[in-house]
């Protein structure tokens, strides 16, 4: 179970720790070495941003007007409640939490049975893990079952069993009251075969999902991760295995003595009566409730960054000493089998240009064979803070809300104490409007789109490269050329590289794609399901499950729904027709509303075919620029187009809207900038105006001036003839839409040459990075044209914060 894991999973969030000399206090004393390459766990100084107003981007992200606030790092995931036992107070909770209770009509068999099922998959996933991993061990001593498991499968298996047993030998060292080893003070708060199974899917997730690639995971961010992992598991565990011993122990001296000491008699009878309130609340499913009594009463003393680095330091130690891995069977030759270590650490070198320093940091990198296997075992992972099967609880507090017992907190913030602290002190009148909305987002009911679910797990079964699907295989490496001709072979070791890093891109797209089917087919017969939201430190709502959410791709749109229809009506089914064509687009979303429908209706011979025969039809929906949600809407509008009254039909689609780069909206409001205006669309016209269009054509424009001036005298001259072909708004889009948050011109000349590089437009790196250095300045030129005064206030407010 981890906590905020929709950011780190897919990025690295540990990244701009700086070195010091902390490290090395994270080393135990004796017979555990510690990984190398530590940065300093510091606290970032972070600002708080307020935002007023609503406002939809391109990720259909929303904003409220909002404190910043959150725990201070991976560290806090875990708090140490109040532990003051007034028992009025511990009534008045319970009453809140029957009164919520209610609304949910809690009484209902279905809603308990869901609850119950909630509670299941949050408390008991790791439990279960480990109780498969060990019968699957006892099955194959008795059966000889392992040839028949998945090969990720069947790896998780073999490195079980001697992690479990390296743990449990480390937790009987850790008991001894002479051992100085630094984990042991907290090695022994979960059972080993909890703790081994946490730390394999733990730092298999990471390596699925980092962005520094697939196979590679920073030593600190994987520390901190599986720390953190293991120290949530523990508190439930500890707090699990202190309702059971009470069940068992407690009621006996009562028995025995007949009457308890004066001294402890008031305080017992008192701790009696919230056992079996406790107990009571237990049997009827009601968890959340008997958290709220325990954990005013908890004792458990939060671990702290330090401790979570050491605990995870000792697993991933432990897991690289005891994983092994050797080839499938049939590529084994007539020799012995090579066995080698399933994972290393290394040291990488970071270096800042800027600063001209290097820094140094640990890395962990697994066995090639391992990476082969890692999109194929999403199936195997457990999966993190998946969509809810009950709504979520609403959001009352710093940490009270969403999930019923994993660890919730309601904004994201990576270090920087100061937010946590300011959202304590924040007055409850000024939060309250932003726990509405999160509660607003959080009760949206969803549901799986079972037949585009079924297309995608067709087209992805005859190996993708249909819909912006990646190609399941690899591309060929080239041959290495028969010659000692250096320009042949430098050329040769290019397309090399290229193709490595294509491969990895594709690796890492694979293990995406799993991971949000994973969850598709888990959550496919479900009635509904929610997803509960929380912040980032600028006051943008997003869902806590980080893989399949109505935030992501056209995949995961496409296969996500509404569970509540509504009828279309006169004005839905209109709305319907032209969020098709938007979803087309191919300029066809420029179009004026009329011109947008009138493109859908000349298209239902083709909308038909599409919705009937997706995978053996013409493939029109496959032409469109968000091919799975155009193929939803295809099929909705085909119902209600079929249906005897089209208005009355149900509809579940969604309809997202976006803003036009509302950064330059704003600055155009500000500034009252009628031509800035116009091109964002805040000004109506008979068209919808395209900002990264427009742009896009100014730097045309400037760069066909540019080349018909003479190379000798004007060096751009070449640059622009080299880049007319490549100009439109993809390539400048980037750098408009941060232009507004001060992109400086680096920045700008790294999001070009990105754009450039993956068009494979320029081969040579020198010549790459001169075009690159000649568009960015003609982009920025371009946008200082068209909004002046936005960049004016831009500087203005520059000038400002200085």
């Amino acid at each position: 179970m981890w906590t905020n894991l929709a950011k780190r999973a897919s990025s690295t969030l540990r990244n701009n720790f700086r070195v010091s000399s902390l490290s090395p206090r994270f080393c135990k004393p004796q017979t555990c070495k510690t990984f190398q390459g530590f940065p300093e766990v510091g606290v970032s100084q972070s600002k708080f941003v307020f935002h007023e107003g609503f406002s939809c981007s391109s990720s259909w992200s929303w904003s409220w007007m909002v404190l910043g606030r959150g725990h201070a790092s991976v560290a806090e995931a875990i708090e140490s409640t109040d532990t003051e036992d007034d028992y009025d107070e511990v009534q008045k909770l319970l009453e809140e939490m029957a009164k919520a209770e209610h609304k949910v009509d809690s009484s209902s068999y279905k809603y308990k049975l869901l609850k119950r099922r909630q509670i299941e998959s949050e408390t008991e996933a790791w439990a279960e893990a480990a109780r498969e991993y060990g019968e699957l061990l006892e099955d194959m001593r008795d059966k000889k079952l392992a040839p028949n498991l998945p090969y990720m499968k069947s790896l998780f298996l073999g490195w079980f069993e001697p992690l479990r047993n390296a743990i449990l030998a480390d937790q009987d060292l850790c008991k001894d009251s002479k051992c100085r080893m630094s984990h042991a003070p907290y090695f022994n708060d979960l059972p080993a075969d909890m703790m081994a199974v946490v730390t394999m899917h733990k730092l298999m997730a990471l390596l699925m999902t980092n962005a520094n690639g697939v196979g590679t995971a920073r030593v600190i961010q994987a520390a901190c991760q599986i720390g953190e992992a293991v120290e949530n598991e523990a508190r439930i565990y500890q707090f699990m295995k202190r309702e059971k011993e009470n069940k068992s122990s407690h009621l006996a001296p009562v028995e025995q003595s007949g009457k308890l000491t004066e001294e402890n008699g008031e305080m017992e009878q008192k701790q009696s009566r919230l056992r079996k309130r406790v107990a009571g609340l237990m049997k009827k499913q009601k968890k959340l409730q008997a958290m709220g009594i325990i954990g005013r009463q908890d004792d458990w003393k939060t671990w702290g960054q330090e401790a979570q680095v050491k605990v995870g330091s000792r697993l991933m130690q432990l897991l690289i000493e005891t994983a092994y891995i050797q080839p499938p069977t049939n590529q084994i030759g007539d020799g012995p089998p090579d066995i080698h270590p399933a994972f290393r650490h290394t040291l990488r070198t970071l270096s800042n240009e800027s600063q001209r320093e290097t820094r140094r940091y640990g890395v962990i990198e697994c066995d090639p064979l391992v990476q082969n296997g890692l999109e194929k075992s999403a199936r195997h992972m457990v999966i993190p803070y998946m969509p809810m099967l009950v709504p979520p609880i609403n959001w009352t507090g710093y940490d009270k809300g969403a999930y019923l017992f994993l660890p919730s907190y309601v904004m994201r913030v990576h270090g920087a104490k100061q937010q946590r602290e300011a959202v304590k002190r924040a007055p409850k009148s000024q939060l309250d409007p932003v726990f509405e909305a999160l509660n607003t987002l959080g009760n949206t009911k969803w549901r799986v789109n079972k037949r585009v679910l079924c297309v995608i797990d067709q087209i992805w079964a005859n190996g993708g490269r249909l819909a912006d699907l990646v190609d399941r295989e690899n591309v060929p490496s080239p041959k290495e050329p028969d010659t000692i001709d250096e320009a042949e072979i430098r050329k040769w070791k290019w397309k090399v590289k290229a193709v490595k890093k294509e491969n990895s891109e594709r690796h890492s797209q694979r293990c995406d794609i799993e991971l949000k089917l994973a969850v598709a087919r888990k959550m496919k017969d479900e009635e509904a399901f929610y997803y509960p939201h929380n912040l980032d430190f600028r006051g943008r709502a997003y869902p806590m499950h980080p893989y399949l959410n109505h935030l992501g791709s056209d995949l995961c749109r496409g296969i996500l729904e509404f569970a509540e229809g509504r009828s279309l009506g006169k004005s839905g089914l209109r709305w319907l027709k032209i969020h098709l064509a938007n979803l087309y687009a191919g300029g066809v979303d420029k179009l004026s509303y009329d011109g947008r429908i009138s493109f859908t209706e000349n298209h239902l011979d083709d909308i038909f075919d599409s919705a009937d025969r997706p995978l053996e039809g013409k493939h029109w929906w496959l032409q469109a620029e968000d091919p799975f949600q155009c193929l939803a809407a295809c099929i909705n509008l085909s119902e209600a187009l079929r249906s005897p009254t089209p208005e009355t039909t149900i509809s579940h689609m969604p309809v997202h809207q976006d803003g036009s780069c509302n950064g330059l909206q704003h600055y155009a409001a500000l500034g009252r900038d009628k031509l800035g205006a116009a091109a964002v669309n805040l000004v109506g016209g008979d068209q919808p105006a395209d900002v990264y269009s427009g742009i896009a054509a100014r730097v045309l424009e400037i760069m066909k001036r540019d080349a018909e001036k003479d190379p000798r005298t004007n060096p751009n001259a070449l640059h622009a003839r080299r880049l007319i072909s490549q100009v439109d708004r993809k390539l400048v889009k980037q750098t408009v839409m941060t232009s507004v948050y001060g992109v400086t011109y680096i920045g700008a000349r790294d999001q070009i040459k990105r754009r450039l590089k993956e068009r494979c437009a320029i081969e040579d790196d020198v010549e790459l990075f001169a075009a690159s250095c000649y568009a960015a300045k003609t982009t920025l030129t371009a946008l200082e044209e068209m909004f002046e005064a936005a960049r004016s206030i831009m500087g203005w407010l520059g000038d400002c914060a200085k």
